[in-house]
């Protein structure tokens, strides 16, 4: 296959993993962080011992933090504050732009993100804390911005469920982000916040191509399963949207049609889209990826990437990195636009309102007269 990036290119050499050992994930190597002094290798010394590896298992680490809300001040994200409560995520979406994140635990964007996860046990308290704050002015949260709030090990530890019951509790409006058919979970509380003009979820459904998802998204709900979800969510009266990203040229932009479509028809109140950015250590991974499961396409859609960004793998511009520029980034949004219309997907439909927050009485602190 011809290069992708010039004459000589390859994945790192030694930081490939072999097939059966990371069966069920999405990146392919597991190359150091980009702070560590010292790269890692795998070597084989003739005895053939990287046979001998077990499969890769998904660790959870505890952390403490000190605060919950996360604060940016981006000029194109609809939201000035988010939730993240796990780090890494299990879906292993090899597209994910919160992968480089992991470098500041010292640890791979690869297979160490889908693998090595953290989570902030303490989160709800946390939150009720800081709503607490006489200064506090609420504002839509969002949840799900960076990793998935359904993804596997929410089973176990139930946190978004529980900052749910916080918003509820506080009155505080909320929106979520996931791919995962475990929202439906929390039906009872969202049902409770929708009522009140609280809450609004979006699902993100890449493709309705299952073989493609599995390779590209390999422990996220199947597409069946997320078009349900929004069903299931749109019966019970919840705002939802389908989120079609990211758009990637040549994979699975031609899908944008069918996608909106599958949505409408499940539901969905409104549509949004990103396209693939790749920022950092996303860049290799995603080629690395491209190389291994579609290399008939990968030189092609690289081509195409970097002819939405300026000739780059990746332009951090605000205003355009989520969207492109070029030709092929305009021929995207019409297509969207257009579809989005027709089908009455378009523009933002409720507005979630603060008139409801209220700190609940703490213990010991004296009610009010009025």
């Amino acid at each position: 296959m011809p290069p992708l990036d010039g004459p000589g290119y390859e994945p790192e050499r030694g930081t490939g993993v072999e097939a059966e050992r990371r069966r069920g994930r999405g990146a392919v190597s597991n190359a150091a962080g980009r702070f560590e002094p010292a790269a890692r290798i795998l070597f084989d010394d003739g005895w053939q011992s990287l046979e001998d590896l077990p499969p890769l298992r998904t660790e959870v680490t505890e952390e403490r933090a000190r605060t919950i809300i996360t604060r940016n001040q981006s000029p194109d994200i609809g939201f000035d504050r988010s939730i993240n409560t796990y780090r890494g995520c299990e879906h292993g979406c090899v597209y994910c732009f919160a992968r480089p994140t992991h470098a500041y635990h010292g640890l791979s964007a690869g297979l160490d993100f889908e693998t090595k996860l953290f989570v902030k046990p303490d989160a709800p308290e946390l939150l009720a804390r800081e709503l607490s704050h006489p200064a506090y002015k609420p504002r839509i949260i969002a949840i799900g911005t960076n990793t998935d709030p359904y993804q596997p090990i929410e089973k176990q530890y139930a946190l978004t469920r529980r900052i749910l019951e916080v918003l509820r509790d506080f009155g505080h409006p909320v929106g979520i982000v996931t791919k995962s058919g475990l929202i439906a979970r929390d039906l009872d509380i969202l049902c409770d916040l929708a009522s009140r003009d609280l809450v609004k979820v979006a699902i993100s459904i890449t493709t309705l191509d299952h073989k493609l998802a599995r390779a590209m998204e390999p422990r996220a709900s199947t597409p069946g399963r997320r078009l349900e979800t929004i069903r299931r969510l749109s019966e019970a009266g919840i705002p939802t949207a389908i989120l079609t990203a990211p758009l990637i040229p040549a994979l699975n932009d031609m899908e944008i049609e069918r996608l909106l479509e599958a949505g409408k028809e499940a539901g969905a109140r409104e549509a949004g889209y990103v396209t693939l950015r790749l920022p950092l250590e996303i860049a290799d991974l995603f080629k690395e990826w491209l190389v291994t499961h579609v290399p008939d396409k990968a030189r092609h859609v690289m081509a195409l990437v970097r002819d939405m960004h300026g000739g780059k793998d990746y332009d951090s511009a605000f205003g355009t990195r989520g969207k492109g520029i070029g030709p092929y980034a305009w021929t995207i949004g019409r297509r969207f636009e257009i579809a989005a219309r027709r089908l009455g997907l378009a523009g933002r439909g409720l507005k979630l309102t603060t008139a409801h927050f209220r700190r609940p009485v703490q213990p010991g602190e004296q009610l009010s007269l009025f």
